[in-house]
């Protein structure tokens, strides 16, 4: 790792949004914030619903949720953005942050991801195993804990209440 990657914080990324349009992180200073690698077509994409819960429960206290689509695992996620917007929005209602379909693994991953990963590994070391990777920053953008793919929204509740000061 370079000295300006070791020396980056989540804040100083940028991704685009589903809509094409550059997202400063910096926007999400003195959030509580959850990245997840999402797919529409996964076993696992009826979590949307529970991280929609969980962005309607706890939006006021200061929780973000940013999806990032992937289509690396089993090719789950194949549509372009405008698919991927509307079958979040009429399958599951999302109204948190969805971005641009990203790499999460290999040469072409997302930088936020590269660095995601370095902050905390995981079973895999610094690569994904699949959808719905899920990592936790504090308020302060510092990366608190990385959730595996089949670990439920519900079940990081209470992480996310700790990461709130709940």
């Amino acid at each position: 790792m370079t000295t300006q990657q070791e020396n980056q914080t989540f804040y100083d990324f940028h991704a685009n949004s589903l809509k094409g349009e550059d997202v400063d992180l910096s926007q999400f200073q003195d959030k509580v914030v959850l990245v997840v690698n999402t797919a529409s077509k996964c076993g696992l994409t009826p979590q949307y619903a529970g991280l929609e819960d969980l962005y309607k429960k706890y939006h006021d206290d200061g929780l973000v949720i940013l999806g990032f689509p992937c289509n690396q695992f089993g090719g789950q996620e194949p549509g372009d953005s405008e698919e991927i917007a509307s079958g979040c929005l009429i399958n599951y209602g999302v109204s948190f942050p969805m971005f641009e379909k990203i790499e999460v693994n290999g040469k072409g991953t997302h930088p936020l991801f590269v660095w995601l990963k370095k902050k905390l590994p995981g079973i895999l070391g610094q690569g994904i195993k699949w959808n719905f990777t899920k990592f936790l920053l504090g308020r302060d953008g510092t990366p608190i804990k990385r959730f595996a793919p089949q670990t439920s929204p519900e079940k990081i509740e209470p992480a996310v209440r700790d990461a709130l000061g709940k």
